[in-house]
């Protein structure tokens, strides 16, 4: 079946706030936002200027189900800023690690996550091991969500709010600190299997300076990326 998506630029509901599986968080530092690192002045050479790389993990999940930092591996590629269509820029951090979310019953769900960080864009891709059908979930996920197919699997692609975190900087230290809400980030959730029998990854990207993610970016890194991540051709794995 092709896939169909329709671009959407309309803001998140509430509902779909309270049930998201992925919290953004755009961070802007004093005025100082873009700088490669602290107190660090030197002049910068195109040789310096090298892509970051995943950061080392030393957790061990189980064999059945991906990692942290294989999703980084994954989403951290050479061409990702070609494909987000900002070719001239590279990752400034790369990084994925292991989470859980802790139902009401006591269940813990599974929920590795891996972030690449470039000067436009922020890009976060993450894996839920939990048993809710993708398909199902377009109508908790506010006004803007559309269930589509993606990749030959159920998929919703829907708008989501980042949280702006202000603060100033001062010999060093944070101070000031000040939240609210932030831009706009464009996520597509997709099933684990075609037959979507539970457990979803979700692709999500957001502006640094706000403004609303393109849509043909997204889904051109979905297309690239999902289909390298571990297991993806036998699809859903458990833990």
């Amino acid at each position: 079946m092709a896939d169909d998506f329709a671009t959407s630029k309309k803001g998140m509901g509430a509902g779909a706030q309270a049930v998201a599986a992925v919290a953004l968080v755009a961070v802007v530092v004093g005025g100082m936002w873009g700088l490669r690192g602290l107190g660090d002045t030197s002049p910068q050479t195109p040789e310096d200027r090298k892509p970051a790389t995943c950061s080392p993990t030393h957790d061990a999940p189980p064999s059945k189900r991906v990692s942290g930092a294989q999703l980084c591996t994954a989403l951290n590629r050479r061409d990702l800023p070609t494909l987000l269509g900002t070719p001239e820029e590279r990752a400034k951090t790369a990084g994925g690690g292991e989470s859980w979310v802790k139902l009401a019953g006591g269940t813990k769900i599974a929920t590795p996550e891996s972030t690449v960080e470039l000067e436009t864009y922020s890009v976060k891709l993450s894996a839920s091991y939990d048993r809710d059908r993708v398909a199902q979930s377009a109508g908790l996920l506010g006004e803007t969500a559309q269930a589509k197919t993606f990749l030959g699997r159920p998929a919703v692609l829907y708008s989501d709010r980042t949280i702006a975190i202000s603060f100033d900087l001062r010999d060093g230290k944070a101070s000031n600190t000040d939240t609210g809400p932030g831009g706009i980030a464009r996520t597509l959730v997709i099933a684990q299997d075609a037959k979507d029998r539970g457990g979803s990854f979700e692709l999500a990207i957001w502006r640094q300076d706000g403004g609303t993610p393109d849509d043909e970016a997204l889904l051109r890194v979905a297309k690239k990326v999902l289909p390298t991540i571990p297991g993806w051709t036998a699809g859903r794995q458990r833990p």
